[in-house]
């Protein structure tokens, strides 16, 4: 008989504690308050996780020095694929991951086996929806990027992008959320010259934010 457990909503808004079955730990729940979905942690791993935050948004353990870059992942499934993208953003100086819906957040040894350390210098943090995500960025100042084809994408080579970029990446299958896809958002995409049409999520994330990451840091020496 599986034994129960108390795990903390995610969501800053409700941070209320609930049960759920030992089974469950590690597994997409939602909270039964809020309702928003969240990874189920053991109370000593939130805690944990809560301490990391709390010394990561204190400037412990990340760069001082990173671009106007913030990446949005919606709802990617894979841990080693969120690893990846972890990797991928401390080597394009990004600022902040904000990591949405059931993409898994550490520490799970998973995204620890492809990020190699990268979780612990990129600062991070978890909110329920993207869309809420990508608002409160755009009230930031921030420019919703879409890494999506169709919809009027621009090349990645003929694209511009702003002075201070929000990318959106998404799903493994289905791509960026249909809440985000239906607003009129800029959209970037990869040209693809074999018989795909998409690059893996990480891959994408790659090509992409090491493009935003050029661009912007050539606009910064430029401005020097």
């Amino acid at each position: 008989m599986a034994e129960f457990v108390s795990v903390r909503c995610r969501d800053a808004a409700c941070r209320r504690s609930f049960h759920v079955t030992s089974r469950d730990l590690g597994r997409n729940v939602f909270c039964l308050y809020c309702g928003k979905r969240m990874t189920a942690r053991p109370a000593r791993i939130e805690a944990e996780l809560s301490e990391r935050e709390q010394r990561i948004a204190g400037g412990a353990g990340a760069p001082q020095s990173r671009l106007p870059l913030r990446v949005i992942v919606d709802n990617v499934r894979s841990l080693w694929n969120v690893g990846s993208i972890f990797r991928s953003a401390d080597a394009c100086g990004v600022e902040e991951l904000i990591l949405t819906g059931i993409t898994g957040c550490p520490p799970r040894p998973e995204i620890a086996k492809t990020a190699l350390g990268a979780e612990e210098m990129v600062r991070w943090r978890y909110v329920a929806e993207p869309a809420s995500a990508c608002d409160a960025l755009a009230a930031e100042g921030f420019v919703p990027v879409v890494l999506e084809r169709g919809g009027g994408a621009v090349e990645l080579d003929a694209f511009r992008w702003p002075e201070r970029v929000c990318l959106i990446v998404g799903n493994e299958v289905a791509g960026v959320g249909t809440e985000l896809l239906s607003r009129d958002l800029r959209r970037v995409a990869i040209p693809m010259y074999g018989g795909k049409e998409s690059f893996n999520v990480a891959v994408a994330f790659g090509i992409a934010g090491h493009s935003a990451a050029r661009a912007l840091t050539a606009r910064k020496q430029q401005a020097r």
